[in-house]
């Protein structure tokens, strides 16, 4: 997902207290999203190792799984991507096993963050910000939602009013959950009634929005949203009758991760990336100004009360977190769900 910046820095002191003083001098590509990491980051990481990483922006998991699947992973060091797609690199082969000897900041995580799903125990993945999503909406304009069918069969005063996800795992997740499914469903008969539900949603919606639903909010343009949590707070930055609440039928757990690629000529420099940003401070850039939730214990734990007052979902904690069904890699699937997207999308 795309991210906003709104804040900057990366502390540097304990960073280079846990990488050391000696320069490996080894160039590194990094690929990120946008505004995902502090703007400062690789250059604040060049200062404290002596390496000479770079940063690529993807906009998408699509966008750099095209990549990294045409080139072997050759090219780059680490890559950020969703969990699900993880989990494809690892089935490749292209994902780098973990030795967590070079990675002793992975003590910062908290014990959920080393039980997830698609790689307990961190085999192939570390986690870099986590979270659930929801419905956010104008308290001030409709009842607090209760269900995902206030968001796909909306009240007459609130239809037109509403946006969803555009993303293929989020949009279709939030038919599956309305209807009991699991966000990882692969029964075509279960899909059928899913790409039904979510064509009949499609003509009471305001748009598919993946980045601007929150500045609807604000404007009054649209009153309920599906939202990831952290793109909430956005809207709750700006108006404090935004709200962020989790519907009856659940939630899917999504987890963005750093991923050393197998093909890496930069090992050593790569898992240094990587527990730098495990330094509790520097990982506590991500909650406080991304305003994600991390996986960080450390990091988490030395926020300011206040962020939480102000963004209530940041408060979650991760064992509550772990109840909703991560998104996972479905395999052939996959296919089917672009299919049925599409089939949505192209509806009347």
């Amino acid at each position: 997902m795309t991210q906003r910046i709104i804040g900057a820095g990366l502390c540097l002191s304990a960073a280079l207290a846990t990488i050391g003083s000696t320069a490996l001098a080894e160039p590194l590509t990094v690929s990120n999203w946008d505004g995902y990491m502090a703007a400062d980051a690789i250059d604040n990481f060049n200062e404290a190792t002596g390496n000479e990483a770079e940063l690529v922006l993807h906009a998408t998991n699509e966008e750099i799984m095209g990549k990294l699947i045409a080139s072997g992973g050759e090219g780059y060091d680490v890559v950020f991507v969703s969990s699900p797609f993880a989990e494809v690199l690892s089935k490749l082969g292209l994902a780098e096993e973990l030795d967590h000897s070079k990675l002793p900041n992975l003590s910062n995580l908290y014990a959920e963050a080393t039980e997830l799903p698609h790689d307990p125990g961190n085999s192939f993945s570390v986690p870099y910000a986590w979270g659930t999503t929801g419905l956010c909406y104008r308290s001030d304009l409709v009842s607090e939602p209760t269900s995902w069918n206030d968001l796909l069969k909306p009240s007459d005063d609130v239809s037109g009013k509403t946006t969803m996800l555009a993303t293929d795992r989020w949009l279709l997740a939030a038919g599956q959950l309305a209807l009991g499914y699991s966000v990882n469903e692969t029964d075509s008969d279960k899909m059928a009634e899913v790409r039904d539900l979510l064509i009949d949603a499609k003509g009471t919606l305001l748009a598919y929005d993946d980045t601007t639903f929150y500045a609807k909010l604000v404007s009054g343009e649209a009153e309920l949203v599906q939202a990831w949590d952290g793109w909430c707070n956005y809207g709750i930055a700006e108006n404090a009758e935004i709200k962020y609440t989790i519907p009856e039928e659940g939630s899917d757990l999504w987890v963005d991760t750093m991923v050393i690629m197998k093909a890496s000529e930069n090992k050593d420099a790569a898992y240094a990336f990587v527990d730098y940003i495990l330094d509790a401070e520097n990982h506590r850039w991500a909650a406080e100004n991304i305003l994600y939730k991390v996986p960080n214990e450390a990091a988490m734990e030395g926020l300011d009360a206040s962020l939480i007052e102000t963004f209530p979902n940041m408060g979650m904690k991760p064992a509550d977190m772990m109840e909703y069904e991560q998104l996972r890699d479905v395999g052939e699937a996959q296919r089917d769900y672009s299919r049925i997207v599409s089939e949505i999308k192209a509806a009347n």
